[in-house]
Parts: structure tokens; sequence; C-alpha cells
């Protein structure tokens, strides 16, 4: 049984072969900033050489997944242009978890903002409280999707509704989000842990050689186009987040008022 993390935003427990990344945030949405992405890139590292670790659960509080990436890193990372290099650790996390090999499930309550929803096309099982709210508003803050998910979308949902949800950028819910396969099963928020944990810990009971083989087996050999997607989406992010159109989002967003895009 191990807690180790340099920071209370994230918590990393692992018990009976699970390991459990808490997102621990909820006073700020649990948005993540650059040291949340680097103890994630961290705690999966080490989780996927650890022969302690059989499964990975992704999960945040009862009323909030993500509310995707923190605003004021978004604007330091805007005029900054080397944080958002490919070392950088946002890069770095979903490098992890797209070629993570063992499985991983999510557990999901509340909003699920961009990376909150993108990372779920990486897991294996995802549950979600029936006030889940799932969106990828990437277009109305003046940049592209992230995480292969111009690649994923498409495939699970069809290109149409796909373009629904990345073109217009709004939210959807638990039972829209279950209809096209996003998600396995809609719960009481209240459960919606302790069914992903239940879940973690019967796989943690196969054998792990047979669960990795069989998830990359399913994966269909397209980890190599997933990861060469990650980076182009990645170069193509920050360009945009230096541009005028991500920079009147942002601000606008910091000064709650909406944007114009007239100019941009």
């Amino acid at each position: 049984m191990s807690n180790t993390q340099d920071s209370q935003d994230i918590l990393v427990h692992t018990e009976e072969g699970v390991c459990t990344i808490t997102f621990n945030r909820a006073a700020k949405k649990n948005s993540f900033t650059e040291a949340m992405y680097r103890q994630m890139a961290d705690a999966l590292a080490a989780a996927k050489v650890d022969a302690g670790v059989r499964v990975v659960v992704f999960q945040g509080d009862i009323a909030i997944f993500s509310a995707g990436n923190d605003i004021a890193d978004f604007l330091k990372q805007a005029s900054t242009p080397d944080t958002m290099g490919a070392d950088a650790p946002v890069w770095r996390f979903l490098q992890e978890v797209s070629a993570f090999p063992k499985p991983l499930i999510a557990a999901v309550c509340g909003p699920a903002v961009g990376i909150g929803t993108t990372l779920l096309l990486h897991c294996d099982l995802v549950y979600a409280g029936d006030n889940a709210a799932f969106s990828l508003p990437f277009i109305n803050l003046g940049v592209c999707p992230e995480a292969a998910s111009s690649l994923l979308l498409p495939q699970m949902l069809g290109y149409h509704r796909a373009a629904e949800a990345l073109l217009l950028g709004e939210p959807f819910m638990a039972e829209a989000a279950l209809e096209v396969g996003l998600i396995n099963r809609v719960v009481p928020p209240s459960e919606c842990n302790a069914v992903a944990q239940a879940q973690a810990r019967k796989l943690a009971r196969k054998p792990l050689s047979s669960l990795i083989e069989t998830k990359r087996l399913m994966k269909g050999g397209q980890a190599k186009a997933v990861g060469e997607r990650i980076v182009e989406e990645g170069a193509v992010f920050a360009r945009m987040l230096r541009e005028p159109a991500a920079k009147e989002a942002l601000t606008a967003f910091m000064e709650k008022r909406h944007p114009d895009f007239s100019q941009c």
C-alpha cells in the first residue's frame, strides 16, 4: 500500500493491484496544472513497470471530474512557447496514457471538460455518474483537439457525431455518452467510484499477461498512429495557443465575458 506524490492536487494510492490516481483539486474544479500533469505522467510511468500494479483507475470528485486545463497555466503557456514543447508535462502525460499497456479505468462524475473527456478515449472501461457532462470546447478556446481525439473520436462516434462534438464544443450528458459507446455504464454519482474500484479488483485478479496481450490485440496496431497524431495535434495546439483567437478566448474567460472572434 502506498501514497506518494509531491502535491496534494494528485493523490496516488496502490492497494491489491489497483493504482488509483485521484484528482484532488475540487476547489479549482480539478483543473490540471503543469505540476499535476507531471505527477500523473510519473505515476503512470511507475505503474507501467511495477509488477504489483495490474490496473490503474482515474477518479475525481463526486461533483466534478475535471474542468480541463487550468486557464492561468494556459495564459502562461501562450506567452512562453517553450512551455508547450514536445517534452512538456502535458504531452508526456498523453504519451504515457495512450501507450499504457495495462487496463485503465475511469470513474467520471460531473463535468469532464477537454482533456477530462479526451482522456477517456484511452481508457478501457469508463463508468459515469448520471450527473456527468462531457465537452470538447477546443474550438471555443481558439485551439485544436488533443490526445489524438481528432483520430479516435470519429472512429468511436462516427464522423458526423464527432464533428458535432468537436466543431460545436457543446456538452453532452451521460446517457448520450453511453449511446455512442464512450462509457460503459451510468450509475448514481455516489456509487461511481465504488463501481470502478470493484471492476478494477476483478481485473487485478486475472493474469496480467493475458490482460496486456488482449488489450494490445484489441488496439489493433493503432498505437503508432495514435502517437503520431498526439505529436501532430500538439504542434498545432502549441502554435494556435500563441495566436489571436486563443489569446482572445482565454483572456475573455479570465475577464468573465464573451470572446469576440470577429478579427480572428
